[in-house]
């Protein structure tokens, strides 16, 4: 079952919880082929974002997510520590501008932050900018205010993930709502940052809910601008400590519907690459994938070395996005159609 870019031409699709899980389903050539058709036809397909990203504030959060190590409520023996000083981020952010990585998320680990934390937060944005990387943070739940504040101080994204469907979000998470992680995303987005919201396989959903959760995601009032896709690093300590592991497959066609469903957003390999192949990474990347984590940690999980991904972009071809590359415009994008032959047109 083959279908054309459903934004080619300008016109958004909704998604229904039907198609997206018809276009789950298909047989996974022709699910690779569309997902790559869609790919070239909004990015280069040999060009991935680097990203850094650094926990500024570490352990101690009062939320209680099964699968997180930063949960005050898990024995998964990490210590709290304090917000970091401004300084320590941006000589951090210097070193990680000056090793190739071309955006900088901050991350702190809180429900949300405190009026007295904001006038740090704000230096290390307007500091990371004035490095000439585009800014992230994710320090949990925001209201307008705050993400009003953010804004004017000149942050580019703000993560906040929605993790799974909102039918299996309750067997995950008890402390907030899912509700509150959607209206977290409409603040911010009305405050004019882009919107980084994506989610985590492994968490003992089903197909359903992945295709769900993509759903959620694309019929957002704009989708996400980067739609991270984690894979599960189980945490001894932690609720799913013993949570089985995801197939690798199935992670696969997760990136790649999400590609077709969100044609114009970076898709973004997150947490587990340390237990996927280049294989299986150089398939997540033929599915659409166009951004990585780099970097020897991720908050408190490891990830690949530097020099591993350095090595499986030269067996690809692949080369790093400059900073504030993003999807072509409509003239570039009517170029790509019309100068190269492996993209079939669809209509």
């Amino acid at each position: 079952m083959l279908h054309s870019d459903p934004n080619i031409d300008g016109h958004r699709q909704i998604w229904t919880a039907e198609a997206a899980r018809a276009l789950f389903d298909q047989p996974l050539m022709d699910l690779l082929f569309q997902a790559q058709t869609v790919h070239r036809q909004h990015f280069d397909p040999n060009r991935v974002q680097l990203s850094r990203l650094l926990s500024i504030k570490t352990g101690g959060c009062p939320e209680d997510c099964s699968y997180c190590s930063q949960s005050a409520r898990h024995d998964s023996g990490l210590s709290a520590s304090k917000l970091m000083e401004v300084q320590r981020v941006l000589a951090e952010a210097r070193r990680a501008r000056d090793a190739g990585a071309t955006r900088y998320c901050m991350g702190a680990a809180w429900r949300s932050p405190k009026a007295r934390d904001m006038p740090q937060i704000v230096a290390m944005i307007e500091g990371v900018k004035a490095l000439g990387m585009e800014t992230c943070m994710t320090l949990g739940m925001l209201d307008a205010d705050q993400s009003a504040q953010l804004a004017e101080a000149g942050l580019d994204y703000y993560n906040h993930n929605i993790d799974t469907s909102e039918a299996h979000y309750s067997n995950v998470i008890t402390t907030r709502t899912f509700a509150e992680r959607i209206d977290t995303l409409e603040a911010v987005r009305q405050a004019g940052i882009k919107v980084c919201s994506g989610g985590i396989l492994g968490l003992g959903e089903g197909r359903q809910d992945r295709v769900d959760m993509l759903v959620t995601l694309a019929n957002l009032p704009s989708p996400p601008d980067s739609v991270p896709i984690n894979m599960l690093i189980p945490v001894e300590g932690t609720p799913l400590e013993n949570a089985a592991p995801v197939d690798p497959i199935e992670f696969v066609r997760m990136i790649a519907t999400a590609r077709i469903m969100m044609p114009q957003s970076h898709v973004r390999l997150s947490a587990g690459r340390t237990a996927m192949s280049d294989e299986m990474q150089a398939m997540c990347f033929f599915a659409g994938a166009n951004s990585i984590f780099v970097g020897d940690t991720l908050l408190t999980k490891d990830n690949p070395e530097e020099e591993s991904d350095m090595r499986l972009f030269a067996k690809l071809g692949l080369q790093p996005m400059v900073a504030h590359e993003h999807a072509p415009d409509e003239a570039r994008r009517a170029a790509l159609l019309a100068d190269d032959p492996a993209i079939p047109i669809l209509r």
